[in-house]
Order: C-alpha cells, then structure tokens, then sequence
C-alpha cells in the first residue's frame, strides 16, 4: 500500500483542490463501524479493512458495513482472505448476482470465476485505465480480486475516483459534460466475433453518471471501450475524449495497492478505474476474480 502523505495542492488550485479534499472524503472519515475496521488511505478514494474473516459467512451488520464502506472509500481492500472458488462467490453474492464475461470463460464448474494470470510465457495485463464491461448495457456493480501468486516486487494496481475526476473539473466543464452520451463497443479490443454464440455487445451511456447510492457524479468515459460522444464530429469528439482520459490520469485522484498473496481488492465500477501495473515480467501474477452484475443502467441525475 503506498503510505505517502497526501500530495500538494497546487497554490493557484488550492480552492478546486481543498473542495474536491473535502468532497471525497466526505462521508470515509465520519460513518463509525462497529464490526469492522477502515483505515482511509489516499484523500481522494481507498480503504483498508480488518477485523473480518470472508471465509465465513456475513452477518447483516457486518454486511451493511462492507457496503457502506465500499460506497463511502469507492475501493476497499483487504488482507490474508484465502479464499476458495465457492468462498469468493458466497462473498460476491452478498452483494448481487455474479456475472459471467461473455467473451473470457471461467475455470471449469466456475463460469463466474475470471482467471488473471501471467508468467514468462502468458503476459495480461489490463494496464489502461478503464472502467470494466462498460460496453455492457447493465456495466456491473463491482469486481472482488483476490490475489493467488504474486511476484516479489512490482505488479500493483491503481484505482482512479471518477468522483473526484468530476469533481476536479470547472463549472463550465461540468456543466458542458453532463447530457452528453458516449459509445462504448468490445470488439475493437476483442476482436471479432467468431460465431454468433460469441457476441460483441455495444452500448450508449451517460459521460457523467450519478452513483445511484451516494448521488455523487462520475466521469463514466474510459480509454479502452469507449469509442465516441454521441452527435459530435470524429475530431470534436476525440478531443473531448483525450482531454477526459488525462485528466484521469491526475495522481491526486488516486490510490496505489500493493498486492501480498490473499490480499483482495473490491472496488466500485460505478465510481471508479483501475489500471495493472506491468513491471513484474518474467515473474508469476496470478489472480481470480467474480464479478457482481449491476442493477440499473447508467444514469445522469441533476443534483
């Protein structure tokens, strides 16, 4: 986990920034837990819980309080879960049905279960920021990770809070994104289809979404599936997009983990992106990880 200090606020930003500060955070320092603990770990998004075992199943309380802390940091993480196939699903369910990717199968008997691994022969590595199967007209709620083999140095990854990427925005910028939809398509990354058992969905979304639960908005744009702004020019469009894509790389935006085997990292897709870190090559990185369908398509909502 990077422990740095909070980074500093750029002089003739300092109100934008001391705003957006004190927005993400808004709820992670204050709700109290009873069942668990949560350590915050970057202003923007990020926290660390102890005090559960996930083998076991959850009570309502303890439940209620993963949810909230997941809604309130945006990504969570935890530490020594080894967790079995039908452990890690009975934990994903708590919090809704689990989804099968339509284009990567599953380990046998585990269609849910999507194996992340590389090794000196195999390299993956999803290390462009994105936001997963948002070329889904449902994009799903959340994705738990558990790590199973890790190398010894390198392969962390980084999540982005599109909170704060909203929230780091002009009035004016704000005001110009919110109504406007993009395209978002998979078989320019999957290639294509190879029958018609094997599809290749294409959906439209809001660029800025409303968390359905806090009621926070989002950039809901990302540099792999998204492919255009609906009713723009091919250059206007991809000059809205590149602007968006950097500033998404903004570091104030975002939270670093470093992985140890059985650690888990559970992270909101409705509010954030996430990027693998690939600096391990030729070392073993292996991975699982159960993905929960959303509920509700993206939406835009006034505040």
């Amino acid at each position: 986990m990077d422990h740095k200090s909070a980074p500093e606020i750029p002089t003739g930003d300092r109100g934008v920034w001391e705003n957006h500060f004190r927005l993400s955070g808004v709820n992670a320092g204050k709700r109290s837990y009873e069942t668990i603990k949560v350590k915050r770990l970057s202003p923007a998004l990020g926290g660390e819980i102890s005090g559960v075992d996930l083998r076991k199943p959850l009570g309502n309380q303890t439940f209620q309080e993963i949810h909230d802390a997941l809604v309130d940091n945006q990504v969570i993480f935890f530490r020594d879960q080894d967790l079995s196939y039908d452990q890690h699903k009975q934990f994903g369910r708590r919090f809704g049905s689990l989804h099968v990717h339509p284009v990567i199968p599953g380990p046998e008997g585990h269609p849910e279960i999507l194996m992340l691994h590389s090794d000196e022969k195999v390299q993956y590595s999803a290390s462009a920021w994105h936001s997963d199967v948002s070329f889904e007209q449902m994009p799903n709620l959340g994705a738990i990770l558990l790590a199973k083999i890790m190398p010894e140095t390198g392969g962390d990854t980084e999540f982005a809070s599109m909170h704060a990427a909203y929230e780091g925005l002009s009035d004016k910028m704000q005001k110009f994104l919110c109504g406007l939809e993009a395209e978002h398509a998979s078989e320019h990354v999957f290639g294509r289809p190879k029958n018609e058992n094997d599809p290749r969905p294409k959906s439209v979304h809001p660029v800025i979404r409303t968390h359905p639960v806090s009621g926070r908005q989002g950039i809901f744009v990302n540099s792999v599936f998204t492919t255009k702004i609906i009713g723009m020019k091919p250059k206007e469009s991809a000059a809205v997009l590149e602007f968006l894509y950097r500033h998404v790389e903004t570091p104030e935006f975002h939270v670093r983990f470093k992985w140890e085997t059985n650690s888990i990292a559970f992270w909101d897709n409705r509010s954030t992106q996430h990027r693998a870190i690939a600096d391990y090559f030729p070392q073993t990185r292996s991975m699982q990880r159960i993905t929960i369908n959303g509920d509700d398509a993206p939406a835009y909502r006034p505040g």
